[in-house]
């Protein structure tokens, strides 16, 4: 069993950059699709971006293409998601999320098995 570890949340002004790290314990990270989901308040959870564990390819919410970019370290165990240019509506609570095997479709949340307790992101105007 994989439990992420989100951390690196915080305060921000619009226009700046933050980076997102998604830290496993239990089985490693390396056989496992990692995606990141946001949800802000009184608005359902969205999918942010993904990354498949066999190529590494990516995939992004249009709504942060261009301005976000999700990787993996397997060395450390890790995954990330830099953020760049932030608005104010990229204010939310980010999810790291993994599941092993992708049976929906990586925009969906139904596909992942694994969870974190999330991080806090705010973005000011």
């Amino acid at each position: 069993q994989v439990q992420p570890v989100e951390s690196g949340g915080g305060l921000v002004q619009a226009g700046g950059s933050l980076r997102l790290s998604c830290a496993g314990s239990g089985r490693t990270f390396s056989n496992y699709a990692m995606a990141w989901f946001r949800q802000a308040p009184g608005k359902e959870r969205e999918f942010v971006a993904a990354i498949s564990w066999s190529d590494d390819t990516t995939y992004y919410a249009d709504s942060v293409k261009g301005r976000f970019t999700i990787s993996r370290d397997n060395a450390k165990n890790t995954v990330y998601l830099q953020m760049i240019s932030l608005k104010p509506e990229d204010t939310a609570v980010y999810y790291c999320a993994a599941a092993r095997f992708i049976r929906s479709g990586y925009y969906y949340s139904r596909s992942y098995n694994y969870w974190g307790q999330g991080a806090q992101v705010t973005v000011s105007s």
